[in-house]
Parts: structure tokens; sequence; C-alpha cells
């Protein structure tokens, strides 16, 4: 019996499957194998530096972005520190600065003690024991329980203000302590309106604060010391202490000498037994700008109330 046999189709759909799974997996080995088409191992070797280079220049980076915070934490810190340091610097001239003016403040009054001693020891001073006075200028005694200062303080006493305070701090360091002190202008106006009347209680503190205000004081005046010092007479002259009136001035504006002495002097006596309340001294400024009319009063009222006149030249 003769057997069938089916015609054999080569190229069937199947076999065409087949084959295109074949050349699919050749072309994906070689794909594999080279990725990319024309590539040697030198161009690989290539790539691999500059991705090296790329990591190092990274890091570098990184490194130096490190680096430059630092550094800018340490340039705040420095601009921190050289801020204290100017302000201190500001600080220490400041302070210089007022030691200096402190040390200059300092040197007046030595000149202007060493000046006033000067004078004093030419007039020869002398306890208020001794009888005996110097025809020419007398003697300045220095043991009063009570002191006031009667101080001019026209324009022309003012622009030596610095210098004026300045002998009258050092008249008053000649009293080491008394029992009061008053100070008065020439016009009898008182430098602490709260003490007119009263004795400013003499003490360390005490006179420092009152020179603080005498230097700053401005209080228009006449240049005639008449009115200060018949207030001062009037108010705090009595019998049975014993007061000094140092007068400071660099001119009178006043018309007449004889019935101002006179009228001085019955106010500076004792009614019942005649004796003098109240020593007054004087003090003037003199310069070339100046009349010699303050000394002609002067020299003839203290005289004639048992104090010296003493005059001090720039």
């Amino acid at each position: 019996m003769k057997s069938r046999r089916g015609n054999l189709e080569i190229f069937s759909l199947s076999f065409l499957d087949i084959v295109s799974c074949g050349f699919g997996a050749v072309i994906l080995l070689v794909l594999i194998s080279k990725p990319l088409e024309g590539t040697t191992s030198s161009d690989i070797d290539t790539a691999r530096q500059m991705l090296q280079q790329v990591i190092s220049a990274e890091n570098s980076v990184s490194q130096s972005s490190r680096e430059l915070e630092k550094k800018q934490q340490e340039l705040a810190s420095l601009k921190q520190i050289s801020s204290l340091i100017v302000t201190s610097g500001a600080t220490a001239k400041k302070q210089l600065g007022a030691k200096t003016s402190e040390l200059e403040k300092l040197d007046g009054d030595l000149e202007g003690l060493s000046q006033v001693e000067s004078s004093l020891k030419r007039a020869s001073i002398r306890p208020s024991s001794s009888t005996k006075r110097d025809a020419e200028v007398g003697g300045i005694p220095v043991d009063s329980d009570y002191i006031i200062f009667i101080v001019d303080t026209s324009g022309s006493m003012i622009n030596i203000w610095p210098r004026v305070s300045r002998e009258l701090i050092n008249v008053l360091k000649i009293h080491p302590r008394v029992k009061g002190f008053q100070i008065m202008n020439d016009n009898g106006t008182h430098l602490i309106s709260s003490y007119a009347g009263k004795w400013i209680p003499d003490t360390p503190q005490r006179r420092r604060a009152v020179m603080g205000m005498f230097k700053s004081w401005n209080s228009a005046s006449n240049s005639s010391p008449v009115e200060g010092i018949e207030m001062a007479l009037k108010r705090y002259a009595k019998p049975g202490i014993s007061l000094s009136i140092y007068v400071f001035g660099d001119d009178y504006s006043g018309a007449s000498y004889g019935p101002i002495v006179d009228t001085i002097g019955n106010l500076n006596s004792n009614r019942i037994t005649g004796k003098r309340l109240a020593k007054i001294h004087a003090i003037g400024f003199m310069s070339q700008y100046t009349t010699n009319r303050f000394s002609i009063l002067m020299r003839e009222l203290t005289k004639r109330n048992g104090g010296t006149f003493l005059a001090l030249h720039p």
C-alpha cells in the first residue's frame, strides 16, 4: 500500500519566527560585546580618566567650599574682634582725654595755689591773736570759723572764670575746716538760693558740690562789690563769731569811695562794743584791661576792716 506525503513548506510562519529570533539573539550578542560601533579600548580609558578628573574636581570643589566657609567664619570673627578693638580704642581715647583734662586742671590748681601761697607769704600771714600789722599790706589770719566769698560775675570776670574758680578753691583750701561758708556775687545774689540767710555746712562732699556749681555759675552783675558786702554784713555778721569776707573782683563801677568806706565801716561795727564784726579781705585780678578803681577802693576798705588786699597779675 503506497503512503501519501503531504507537501512540505520550508518558509512557513513558524520557521520565519525561529529565524528572526536567532538573528535577534546574534544582534543582541554583538551589541553586548560592542556597545558602540567604532569604540576602542583607548577611548574607554580616556573616558575613565575624564570621569576620574570630574570626580576629583567635584571633591576639590567640595573641599574648597568647606575651606571657603571656614575662612568666612574666621573673617566674621576677625571683623567682630576689629569692632571690639575700635570700640575699646575710642573708649581708651576718651578716658585719656578726660585724664589729660583732669591733669591740666590739677596743674592749674597747683599753679594757682602756688600763686596764692606766694602772695600770702609776701603778705606775712600771722595768727589772728597777733595785734601787729604790716602798714603796707598787713597780715591775713586764717582761723575764722565762718567765711564768705563775694565774687564779681560781670563779663570781664566771666572771661577768666576758670582762673577765678581756681583762686577761690585755693583760698578755701587755706581754711582746712570751718563751721560754715557762703558764696554770693557782687550784687548779693547767692550761688545757692536755698541757703540764702543760712550757712553752707563745710564737709568735703559739700565743698566739691558747691565748687562744681560755682564753675558753671553765670549771673549778671554791675562790677560793684558794695551791695554784696553790705548784704553779707547785715545777714551774717554777728557778735560772738569770727567771720572773714573775701571779695573777688577786677573793677569798681561806683562813683565814690569815701561814703562807701564809711557805710561799710559802720555796718561792720558792733553797736554796743564798737568791735569789728568781720575781717574784709580782697583779691584783685589785675590786667592791662582793668582800671585801678577796684584797687583804690579795696586797699582802703581792707585796711579799715582788718583785712588785706592782694593784687594778682596774669
